[in-house]
């Protein structure tokens, strides 16, 4: 005779294991899930993931957000010891006031430097680096970008490809030939270096503002050709005003990153006097002092302030060029 095993289980396990299917089912509809054999609740659902998605923004943000505010913070400290406490807000603030430190950063680097008020021609100097460059910049590659958009020549696809592959090319790549050449110019005693290159354009600025031109109608350049207008009223009449939007973005884009630039000016520029300020942030950390850090993180706060404006002013525009770069007439 063949034995009959049993497989079926206790009952008292069965209870117990019916109890935690209605558990889980009951869990799980309650957040929309349809659990052995019930409909799922699509509202819940979807009230469920919205839910854990703004879960993970608002962790997201706060780690974006919490070194800024730790700078903040650390910037009205009283000293190192209290930094290093500093997990919301300081528990000390500087005795000669709450904004001793940011005192403190304007004057650190005088007797180093052997200038008066060192911060603040740093500040100048990173405005030249910036503002120069940044807007002859972007107008000649918004000229190259409807080159290469609108108009039609021989070799234009060879050429544009030819640029983008330069993009490839990584900065620390060429960065010692063009010290070399700068250095054989006499140009590192002076701010040529920094300002004169980019005057030239920029290949990225000059592609992302060609994308937003294809999205622009052909037909009013036609209509101003026929009207008898040349490339360049062209390119100042229609070109610029319709293309506003892709040059301010790029232009902000351009002028955040050249605000930020530190190796460039590291090696490009000898003379202190022309120093940038990310440079002056960087000597304000190296005096060693006991009681330094508060003032590079007051420095540090001054020199990120007018990035955060801008962004915040101008993020609808930088935002909205950048999805138009995919579209096409």
């Amino acid at each position: 005779m063949t034995e009959v095993i049993n497989t079926s289980l206790p009952q008292e396990e069965e209870v117990k294991l019916n109890g935690f299917k209605r558990a889980l089912q009951t869990f799980c509809g309650w957040f929309g899930f349809g659990v052995f054999g019930r409909n799922s609740n699509k509202k819940r659902k979807k009230l469920f993931f919205d839910v854990i998605g703004y879960i993970l923004l608002l962790l997201g943000a706060f780690t974006m957000i919490y070194p800024l505010w730790w700078m903040l913070a650390a910037s009205l400290a009283d000293s190192d010891m209290t930094l290093l406490r500093t997990k919301f807000w300081p528990s000390g603030t500087p005795y000669f006031g709450l904004f001793y430190n940011y005192e403190r950063s304007i004057t650190a680097l005088d007797r180093t430097w052997g200038l008066e008020n060192s911060l603040f021609r740093s500040i100048g100097n990173t405005l030249i680096y910036s503002l120069v460059p940044v807007t002859i910049g972007v107008i000649v590659s918004a000229a190259a970008a409807f080159a290469f958009a609108k108009l039609d020549f021989k070799g234009k696809n060879f050429a544009f490809f030819y640029c983008l592959a330069a993009i490839m090319v990584p900065f620390p790549s060429i960065m010692i030939a063009q010290y070399c050449f700068y250095d054989a110019l006499n140009c590192c005693v002076c701010p040529l270096a920094m300002v004169i290159p980019g005057c030239f354009g920029a290949i990225l600025t000059a592609f992302f503002i060609r994308q937003y031109l294809y999205g622009l109608p052909t037909s009013i350049l036609e209509a101003a050709k026929i009207d008898g207008a040349g490339y360049w009223r062209i390119f100042w009449t229609f070109i610029i005003p319709l293309a506003k939007p892709a040059i301010m973005a790029q232009f902000i884009l351009s002028f955040m990153g050249s605000w930020n630039n530190y190796l460039a000016p590291q090696l490009f520029v000898r003379e202190n006097a022309w120093k940038p300020l990310t440079l002056a942030i960087s000597a304000i950390d190296g005096l060693g002092n006991i009681d330094n850090q508060p003032v590079v993180m007051a420095a540090s706060v001054i020199a990120i302030a007018p990035i955060l404006i801008l962004f915040a002013v101008f993020q609808k525009t930088i935002i909205g060029s950048i999805m138009m770069t995919g579209s096409k007439e």
